[in-house]
């Protein structure tokens, strides 16, 4: 006699609930809803700063709307070895943390400071004559690119780190921060995956 065992509908149950566990979520384009591959670009919404992923066709499409509603992130990020500021510059600038990003908003028609924190991105209110006169000292702050790129500033510790970034870089850093914060002064773990986003922006960037 066949003694193999036969599988009853529960024990097909189980296994499809293991393999939907398993399945790793997916991504689709928040604009048509397509499925996304891993890397895919984004949009960005300057009216309320809101980030869409987007696929191809989409970031294309949209992004060249003549209305303006999106703008697309480019994926580039710029060193800036010759980057001038003093520490009396960045003070005067009145922030709460030695981590920031300062981004041109077309709609505002104004500079955005922006600072991360585990309730997310924090808004700090920016002192033009500061700004101003750092941006006159540093020709390629003239030429990023409004709501789209930022200047991206980290002066922790031994840090003087400044980069041209992406928006969505920026916004990814301020979640890392929110999600992996523990503690008063945010954990090891944090410090750890902060250091690791720089290196590789770093190892991405090409000089402005």
């Amino acid at each position: 006699m066949d003694a193999t065992p036969v599988a009853t509908k529960n024990d097909a149950f189980s296994v499809l609930q293991r393999f939907i566990r398993q399945r790793k979520p997916v991504e689709r384009c928040d604009l048509c809803g397509i499925e996304l591959a891993v890397q895919h670009p984004h949009l960005i919404e300057p009216a309320n700063r809101h980030l869409q992923c987007a696929c191809q066709a989409c970031a294309i499409l949209f992004s060249n709307q003549g209305d303006g509603r999106f703008a697309r992130v480019p994926t580039d990020v710029g060193s800036l070895p010759d980057f001038r500021m003093t520490d009396l510059q960045w003070a005067g600038l009145m922030l709460p943390i030695q981590l920031a990003f300062f981004f041109n908003s077309s709609r505002e028609d104004r500079v955005v400071a922006l600072y991360p924190s585990p309730a997310g991105p924090t808004e700090s209110l920016l002192p033009l004559e500061t700004w101003a006169e750092i941006v006159s000292q540093n020709e390629s702050l003239a030429n990023m690119r409004s709501d789209v790129e930022a200047l991206l500033v980290n002066r922790t510790g031994e840090h003087r780190e400044y980069l041209i970034a992406p928006i969505d870089e920026c916004y990814k850093l301020v979640g890392l921060i929110r999600m992996k914060w523990t503690g008063l002064s945010g954990g090891t773990e944090m410090w750890r995956e902060i250091d690791q986003f720089f290196a590789a922006l770093k190892a991405r960037a090409r000089e402005r």
